[in-house]
């Protein structure tokens, strides 16, 4: 039997490589596929028209819960803070201020403590209001830029509405905490006129 020469194996080699080529090349121009600039796949979200705001930016009212917090927890959530802060009256300031009577007290004021730049430019004008304390217990360093205050923050409304009021009862003079469903004074009606009194009979 007559082997092929070596001429004719080398062209049928490349011909077979040039008949693989081109039909790699006939498949990607009949079955081109655009690659993305980014992988993955884009999510379109629409935008809102309106409504409510998520959740945890929608501004939270302490004031109810005050009437009706739970001290005995406030006084157990108050131990935490009780190494960088004295609520006892005449307590020594620690590594923050001394906190007794701070409910209703000028931001920034307790006597020989040094207030970081932050807290005292917060405070120039403003006073330890239930809300103040609210939004500053919530999360310290957004309620006050800067402030130096490491604490993170207490999430739960309910957490801090009984910490705010046990810190009002230590106080000499504690603020007043009204019921959010006091009832307003009740409107005294216009007096009707008068009739004109009868003439009495002749």
């Amino acid at each position: 039997m007559k082997l092929p020469n070596f001429n004719t194996l080398a062209m049928g080699f490349l011909f077979t490589i040039f008949v693989v080529l081109s039909l790699n090349f006939l498949t990607e121009l009949v079955f081109h596929i655009e690659q993305p600039e980014q992988k993955g796949y884009a999510i379109e979200v629409a935008e809102s028209s309106g409504g409510s705001a998520p959740a945890e930016e929608e501004k939270e009212d302490i004031l109810p819960l005050l009437t009706t917090a739970d001290l005995s927890k406030g006084e157990k959530l108050i131990k935490r803070c009780t190494a960088c802060h004295a609520f006892e009256k005449g307590g020594p300031n620690k590594v923050g201020p001394a906190l007794y009577g701070v409910v209703g007290h000028k931001i920034a004021t307790a006597a020989g403590f040094g207030y970081s730049g932050a807290m005292k430019d917060y405070g120039a004008d403003k006073t330890w209001t239930f809300e103040e304390l609210d939004g500053f217990l919530k999360k310290p360093s957004k309620w006050v830029k800067g402030t130096a205050m490491g604490f993170a923050g207490l999430k739960k409304l309910e957490d801090r509405a009984n910490i705010i009021a046990y810190m009002n009862t230590l106080s000499d003079n504690p603020l007043e905490v009204k019921a959010a469903d006091e009832a307003k004074p009740e409107e005294v009606p216009a007096a009707e006129e008068a009739k004109p009194e009868e003439a009495p009979a002749a």
